[in-house]
């Protein structure tokens, strides 16, 4: 994914570009709840009136933040789904999570989560939304992995994904508040390690051969 806000200054959007990349940066280290138009305003050395003639209430903010973060994640999977092994299709999933805790920030809409009971109904929704596409995608790779023999798990792939997604979210945190995120790595690898199905279980199941009759005594 394109991170707007590591782009030279000249080659940035304009100023609702901009706005957005430094709240996105903000709520990413702080949570929603943890910055407010003047730091924005103060980040990008114009008045709090130009962020509310772009951007009415912090809530409609908040709102485009996650839609737009949905959207540069929907274009992070379609590019994934390229890769034709599943597997890779997985890692690379996986490396959306570590590209974003590399250059110390979190999930912008893992943090969200955290802060959930506060945020305004419209958000909430984009929230959901947003966790929605990811189960969306993942379960369509973990079913056709499973069914090609390359992934394997026990019971439904809804929770499966539902427990990865979990994982990955949590494994994010403790690797922040740690300040290594080669802790998240090695879960990212524990986990896709426990998906992958051994050499010898893969492809179509094969019979039991059946066993010689033995003779018997008249």
């Amino acid at each position: 994914m394109v991170h707007e806000d590591t782009l030279p200054l000249s080659t940035q959007p304009k100023t609702s570009g901009r706005i957005l990349a430094v709240a996105e940066r903000l709520a990413q280290t702080r949570g929603f709840n943890g910055f407010s138009y003047a730091d924005i305003a103060a980040d990008l050395a114009i008045t709090k009136a130009s962020l509310h003639y772009h951007f009415a209430t912090k809530a409609e903010l908040g709102r485009a933040l996650i839609a737009r973060y949905a959207e540069r994640f929907a274009e992070g999977l379609a590019e994934i789904d390229k890769a034709a092994d599943v597997e890779t299709r997985i890692r690379r999933y996986m490396k959306l999570y570590e590209s974003v805790l590399v250059r110390d920030r979190m999930c912008l809409c893992g943090m969200f989560a955290a802060e959930y009971e506060t945020l305004p109904a419209a958000m909430q929704q984009e929230l959901r939304h947003f966790f929605n596409i990811n189960e969306i995608w993942l379960i369509r790779n973990l079913e056709s992995g499973r069914k090609a023999g390359r992934l394997r798990f026990e019971g439904s792939a809804t929770g499966t994904v539902r427990l990865l997604i979990a994982a990955l979210e949590g494994a994010m945190l403790l690797a922040r508040a740690y300040g290594e995120p080669a802790r998240f790595t090695a879960t990212a690898k524990r986990l896709l390690a426990e998906l992958r199905a051994s050499r010898s279980s893969r492809g179509p199941a094969k019979r039991p051969a059946k066993s010689a009759p033995k003779n018997r005594r008249p």
